[in-house]
């Protein structure tokens, strides 16, 4: 009873506060989507209908740590405003909500529309010593949800079995849910004709990063970009703390990788970017994917409050043909756009050092072009101030691209403070184009047209706001610098 009632309490809570006095605290982003209040992990049930995007997320309705984990909910229109909705699916009888999906089932093949054709969740129960696949349905668009009678629905008595993803897949007329197995390093995937009843039908793995479990499967087909409508399947999954995909074939049946002995491909090089997952349809049609900013190293210690979590800008997904090989490109929606103030561009400058310039801000948008010096190291630092910076730069002689943030305050965790760079192989063409959006705690990188991506936290002091660009080792030249402060989406 007390757990019923503090949720629902939590629920009218996060609609009545989500528009006064909040979102206004120090690190809290202003266009990246954060709950209300409280903890936020996975993104959830992503799903598209009528018009209406909906975003479940994975929610601790008691506190500012991990626990209690259930499904919170938020719905939009453009997937940048966001409108706090009841929570969806609660804690009860001991079993916590773990990650999962959402389905619209047009054709009521599940049986729970009686006339109509309802929105079905699927999602991962959790105890400490099982975890099996559940089913949940709305019959008013999402508002309110029901769990079925019948759950479980796949239950292999395992401890490690979680997070489901499920789509239908036209040309057999099945749902197809991909699961994963966390230990074993496999994808299992599943067959069903109306979400209920699931037979298996093959597995994915070991294959890539077996470095630590494997997490939140995604699989999608992905347009070829300059392909006349060519598509190719791409898998997701989750390992701790970063994330990789594959590039093959599905047929319905199995999953296929073009190379599952080669090198490990990610999504995000940075520090911050775990459990994404798409929405297969939107308002353009485009396969957009939303992930969570955080990391397992330091999740519950990082040093916001009321809340805790924020979910990156959704990205358009496609495939880019690179020789042999497909990469994947992501690039910010083009809502985004709409948020910019005035631009401010800055002449075209090449120099040594450093150079401060006359922008400031804790919330932006900035692009620009970096011919680097055959052995510098040039970029940008962010968020500065008395000594403090964080450093996004290019190393000519490595061919790498960085982010260094061990310049900014870190004293609230020893894994922060030891996990402060990361690096991404970017071959020198004798130019870099950068798109950077920083919001206040959060910054995300896009370089090489997205096919590399960077995304981590950062907790600057109070008025750490400058930006300067820098070139060490040589004359590097900067051309193109636009800077765009950014409205909040609150």
């Amino acid at each position: 009873m007390r757990i019923a009632a503090s949720i629902l309490a939590m629920g009218i809570a996060l609609c009545a506060t989500a528009q006064t006095k909040l979102f206004q605290e120090p690190y809290r982003p202003q266009y990246h989507f954060t709950p209300p209040v409280n903890w936020t992990n996975d993104p959830n049930g992503l799903v598209y209908h009528q018009g209406t995007y909906h975003l479940f997320y994975q929610f601790n309705p008691f506190g500012n740590e991990w626990g209690h984990m259930t499904w919170a909910h938020a719905t939009s229109k453009d997937l940048l405003h966001w409108k706090q909705a009841p929570i969806a699916l609660k804690e009860e009888n001991g079993i916590m909500m773990f990650s999962g999906s959402a389905v619209w089932d047009k054709d009521n093949s599940s049986g729970f529309g009686k006339g109509t054709s309802p929105l079905v969740a699927i999602y991962t129960g959790h105890t400490d010593t099982l975890q099996t696949q559940n089913l949940a349905y709305s019959v008013d668009g999402g508002t309110s949800w029901k769990k079925y009678t019948g759950n479980p629905v796949l239950d292999l008595h395992k401890k490690d079995f979680r997070d489901p993803n499920v789509f239908w897949y036209a040309p057999t007329k099945n749902w197809i849910m991909a699961v994963s197995q966390p230990i074993e390093h496999q994808i299992s995937f599943y067959g069903s004709k109306n979400l209920k009843d699931w037979k298996h039908l093959s597995n994915f793995g070991p294959a890539g990063d077996t470095s630590a479990v494997w997490e939140c499967p995604d699989l999608m087909p992905l347009p070829v970009l300059g392909s006349n409508g060519k598509t190719k399947w791409v898998l997701y999954t989750s390992q701790n703390s970063t994330m990789q995909y594959f590039v093959g074939e599905f047929d319905g049946q199995q999953f296929l990788s073009d190379n599952p002995t080669g090198p490990i491909l990610k999504q995000d090089h940075g520090l911050d970017y775990y459990a994404a997952v798409a929405y297969y349809q939107t308002a353009n049609k485009d396969i957009v994917s939303i992930g969570w900013v955080n990391s397992w190293n330091y999740a519950n210690a990082i040093p916001t409050k009321p809340w805790k979590g924020a979910m990156s800008l959704p990205r358009k997904l496609a495939l880019k043909k690179m020789g042999d090989e497909y990469q994947l490109v992501q690039t910010p929606i083009d809502a985004l756009k709409t948020l910019r103030q005035t631009v401010q561009t800055l002449p075209n400058k090449s120099f040594q050092n450093t150079e401060t310039l006359l922008l400031k801000g804790s919330s932006y948008e900035m692009q620009f072009r970096l011919i680097p010096g055959a052995q510098t190291q040039s970029g940008i630092r962010l968020a500065v101030g008395a000594g403090r910076y964080l450093e996004l730069g290019y190393d000519a002689s490595k061919q790498v691209l960085y982010l260094d943030r061990s310049k900014t305050p870190s004293a609230f965790n020893a894994r922060y403070a030891e996990l402060s760079r990361a690096e991404a192989a970017l071959p020198n063409t004798g130019k870099i184009d950068l798109r950077i959006f920083l919001d206040a705690s959060i910054v995300e990188v896009y370089a090489a047209d997205g096919t590399v991506v960077m995304t981590a936290q950062v907790f600057p002091e109070p008025g750490d706001t400058g930006i300067q660009l820098f070139s060490n080792g040589g004359i590097s030249q900067f051309e193109g610098i636009q800077f765009w402060k950014m409205g909040s989406v609150h």
